[in-house]
């Protein structure tokens, strides 16, 4: 048995390799779609995407723009000439022969991907390089046959491969959460994760603590979610080490993720460059950049993930409020502007408006947006937001009541004045002194206070909370609870 104390002996060292689909209207080298879902299987493809005799490929210049954002992204140089390559194997899903790739002059060269961590601290992992190249297409296997379909044959990549420079689990998932993150945010990709937009190939290896090199890797392909890049390290983790205490040899393969058992199984042994018979692609010119062009390109991208971080830490934000923020953004792109309605508030000078409208978002208005059963009207919500905050400043709505007000209003079609509203529905609070003494007075001569008014001129305060709920009792929610703690004491 593999026990903590063994696994503890062993370092883990970590590489992603990440393929992404470009958000382009058509493939790679054909004028056919690029967007295969709830498509009839093999009716998006173009004789080109199989090299049929005499198709010759044209490259998408959308592609090449996409790449050279992603560069940005990724904080690496992009290359001033990059070269296509072809793959040769044989898949049956990939019914030309070779994949047309970029092997030895890639377009994103290297660069650094800072990534934030769970306890405030981050880690940088160095990106080796990423290329563009063409997608294969899908094999379905069913028992004793295999159906394949071409649709996503030709899609456009981006593979961007990492430096080995993870070494847990958490890490490996958040770098490849951050990963989506950037590449969402510049526009690169859609980011539809359960369409295989992007996908994790994760390279472990295992050796003992010191060593000076690196044991035999495994790679675990085409994983789809973050859990899965975290579970998939684990267990490759576990089981690496248990052969090694065995003295047994890793074998350098590929290896699939089984979601249902949570393990991963043996496909086939790992090939080597050489193995591929790589060589230049004759009937595709190079890609010729000027650093100007690179520049116009990268200058028309919107704000990235950290540069969002950076704006919202004057909001002393906890760490996971600021990325379910970031998650927000993306998730609701097109219906919700999130970051830029608390950078508007920020840039008025105003930091606890903008602290109170993040939360207010993060706790209220995010939730609600997933609750399928929920039915938004047409109104502002932030125009919404900003009033209720006023009236939680002002100590005239409580917290609960403040909630409500917001579900009352955020269905309807308009805004009517919210204020008048809110105290036609009886949320205003009580604030007025003389109006809350009367209230106490009452309460304080009540025969069920005796024993609490008591208890506390004896020392125990803990009985204030009783008293003010007798009090909020008595006057049907509305009373200032804080203002109504404070005037008790002052009246016992």
């Amino acid at each position: 048995m593999i026990t903590d104390e063994i696994l503890a002996k062993y370092e883990m060292t970590i590489g992603v390799e990440c393929h992404v689909q470009l958000a382009t209207k058509t493939k790679l080298f054909s004028g056919v779609d690029n967007d295969a879902r709830d498509k009839e299987p093999n009716s998006v493809v173009s004789p080109i995407d199989y090299a049929l005799p005499g198709m010759l490929p044209v490259l998408n210049r959308r592609a090449v723009d996409l790449a050279i954002k992603a560069g940005k992204a990724l904080g690496s140089k992009v290359a001033n000439i990059s070269r296509f390559d072809r793959k040769h194997y044989f898949y049956p899903d990939l019914p030309k022969g070779y994949q047309t790739t970029q092997m030895y002059q890639p377009i994103i060269l290297s660069g650094t991907v800072e990534v934030p961590l769970e306890d405030g601290s981050t880690t940088n992992v160095r990106i080796h390089h990423a290329h563009l190249e063409e997608d294969a297409g899908k094999l379905s296997h069913h028992g004793d046959y295999s159906l394949v379909d071409l649709n996503r044959a030709g899609t456009p990549l981006i593979e961007i491969v990492s430096e080995p420079d993870m070494h847990s689990a958490t890490e490996a998932k958040a770098y490849a959460a951050e990963l989506y993150r950037l590449m969402t945010f510049a526009g690169v990709t859609y980011g539809d994760l359960y369409h295989g937009n992007m996908r994790f190939d994760v390279n472990v290896s295992v050796a003992l603590k010191g060593a000076d090199k690196l044991g035999i890797r495994t790679e675990t392909k085409n994983l789809n979610s973050f859990r899965s890049v975290e579970r998939a390290v684990e267990y490759e983790f576990r089981r690496q080490v248990e052969l090694v205490e065995k003295g047994e040899r890793i074998i350098q393969e590929t290896r699939g993720w089984d979601e249902a058992k949570q393990k991963t199984t043996s496909q086939r042994s790992k090939e080597n460059a050489q193995d591929y018979r790589y060589m230049p692609d004759a009937d595709i010119p190079p890609i010729i950049l000027s650093d100007q062009e690179i520049a116009e390109i990268q200058a028309d991208m919107p704000k990235l993930p950290g540069e969002w971080r950076n704006i919202l830490s004057s909001l002393d934000l906890s760490y996971q409020a600021v990325e379910t923020l970031l998650d927000a953004e993306n998730e609701f792109r097109g219906k919700i502007e999130f970051l830029n309605t608390i950078k508007s508030i920020i840039d008025d000078g105003d930091y606890e408006k903008a602290k109170f409208i993040a939360n207010w978002q993060i706790n209220i208005l995010i939730p609600m947006l997933r609750d399928e059963a929920f039915v938004f009207g047409k109104v502002n919500h932030l125009e919404l937001e900003a009033t209720i905050y006023e009236l939680v400043k002002s100590e005239k709505l409580s917290s609960t009541n403040a909630k409500q007000l917001f579900k009352d209003l955020i269905s309807a079609d308009s805004l009517p004045n919210i204020e008048k509203f809110a105290e036609d529905k009886g949320y205003i609070q009580v604030s007025d002194e003389g109006a809350m003494v009367a209230i106490i007075d009452e309460v304080l001569n009540d025969p069920i206070s005796v024993k609490a008014v008591a208890d506390f001129k004896s020392g125990n305060e803990k009985v204030i909370g009783f008293l003010v709920g007798q009090v909020m009792k008595k006057s049907g929610g509305k009373a200032n609870p804080g203002l109504a703690q404070k005037l008790l004491k002052e009246r016992m």
